[in-house]
């Protein structure tokens, strides 16, 4: 017998406190071929994890995702309740997703992200995913729309630190604006970011991401030089 990619798993809705089933991918299935500059996994065979990333309530409609926290401020309930739940028509996330379903739950866990005033930091991430699967679908309007989306989280994350009790570290935040900067054509803030990653070379830790930085402001070095020849 053939071991499915995907396995099911319950998942306790952070809103309503139900139970609701959700596919996860067997993480021996995940392939990764190769990674983008904005880290965006390549994969190498048809399993895509990122789909699945997002729990979708079926109960209430919630969506999250493990970056979000448990705390509600007072009164948030009240607004989910209004605009998501009150609105909620009966979806079914809990089969294999396809990209547009995969969107679909995003956006919705955007959505809630945003009501519940999620930390910048993961609804950068939301964004940045959304960037992605776009990407995969050539559609470089709403690729571009996510990614400008993306940064400006980023920013507000950077210029708040709320990612100082992730996994996210200021030089990540940092190559982030930087390369996503880069690829909406806004040279100026690419250039400002990317210097400030290279600057932290003496600290440590971070090199991988440091040679990144690297590379890709040497590419706008040779842009800037094209034009200025053309």
């Amino acid at each position: 017998m053939e071991i499915s990619p995907y396995y099911e798993k319950k998942i306790q809705c952070l809103n309503c406190k139900k139970e609701f089933p959700t596919l996860k991918v067997r993480s021996k299935f995940i392939k990764v071929d190769h990674t983008e500059t904005d880290f965006q996994p390549i994969y190498a065979d048809e399993v895509n994890a990122l789909y699945y990333n997002v729990f979708v309530c079926e109960h209430c409609g919630f969506s999250f995702t493990e970056d979000f926290t448990k705390y509600f401020a007072p009164g948030i309930q009240d607004h989910i309740r209004t605009q998501i739940t009150e609105k909620w028509v009966h979806h079914d996330f809990k089969g294999e997703r396809t990209v547009f379903q995969a969107i679909q739950a995003y956006k919705l866990a955007f959505l809630c992200g945003t009501i519940k005033k999620e930390k910048n930091v993961a609804i950068a991430g939301l964004t940045l995913r959304l960037a992605w699967l776009y990407r995969s679908l050539n559609n470089s309007g709403q690729e571009e729309r996510f990614m400008k989306l993306a940064r400006d989280y980023y920013m507000e994350s950077y210029s708040t630190e709320d990612y100082s009790s992730t996994q996210m570290s200021a030089v990540r935040i940092m190559y982030m604006i930087a390369e996503l900067s880069r690829r909406i054509g806004d040279i100026e803030n690419a250039t400002r970011f990317f210097s400030r990653v290279i600057e932290k070379q003496s600290v440590g830790g971070e090199a991988k991401i440091i040679d990144m930085a690297k590379e890709q402001w040497a590419i706008i070095r040779e842009e800037k030089e094209h034009a200025r020849h053309v």
